[in-house]
């Protein structure tokens, strides 16, 4: 089984200072939906793994939540994807719990949940925690730095990569997609041409 975490707020969708509160503030990044897509056709199952600290803050409450998700679902399949669950921690972090992102609660539970080698897993995120919690999982980290972390100086980038050896950094999830794509494609070369990654006929 190929399977890829994602994070949500800021990686496929549009991350927001007060939170994303609702389905209507919930708008997914440019081509961020198209890329799990292409990731899905390509034989990959996406998972997303999130912090949703605005439930234990009381700013939204599961039905908003399952709101949000059905949303993403419903753009998604549009697009010929889909998100084959949503792990969530609703946690704020005075409650120190061991599923908050950076902490791996959240990923070694997806782990557990599918019976799999999480060191063959990537994990996609945009924002330091995000690759903290895959390298403390023993995941493959991946760091998108289109969004905040693009306002960053190069030292505190330097800072950011320095933290987390090894991290593969891609402006985005459409980035991120094709390096993976064409990775399956070296590695399987009777892989056919096309850009999902299935086997030409």
């Amino acid at each position: 089984m190929k399977l890829i975490i994602l994070d949500r707020d800021g990686t496929i969708n549009a991350d927001r200072d007060d939170y994303v509160k609702s389905a209507e503030e919930w708008v997914p990044l440019p081509g961020a939906l198209e890329a799990i897509a292409r990731l899905n056709q390509g034989g990959w199952h996406t998972v997303v793994a999130t912090n949703q600290s605005g439930l234990g803050r009381g700013l939204f409450d599961m039905a908003a939540l399952n709101a949000m998700h059905l949303k993403m679902n419903n753009l998604l399949q549009k697009h010929g994807g889909r998100i084959d669950a949503v792990f969530f921690c609703p946690h704020t972090p005075d409650e120190h719990c061991s599923c908050r992102k950076p902490r791996p609660g959240l990923i070694e539970l997806i782990g557990e949940r599918y019976g799999i080698d999480l060191s063959q897993v990537p994990v996609v995120g945009d924002s330091l925690r995000d690759i903290q919690a895959a390298a403390a999982a023993g995941c493959e980290p991946h760091l998108l730095c289109g969004t905040k972390l693009g306002q960053l100086d190069p030292e505190q980038w330097a800072q950011v990569q320095q933290a987390v050896p090894g991290t593969q950094v891609h402006t985005d999830l459409s980035a991120f997609a094709q390096v993976l794509i064409q990775r399956e494609r070296e590695q399987h070369p009777s892989v056919g041409e096309t850009d999902s990654g299935y086997r030409g006929e």
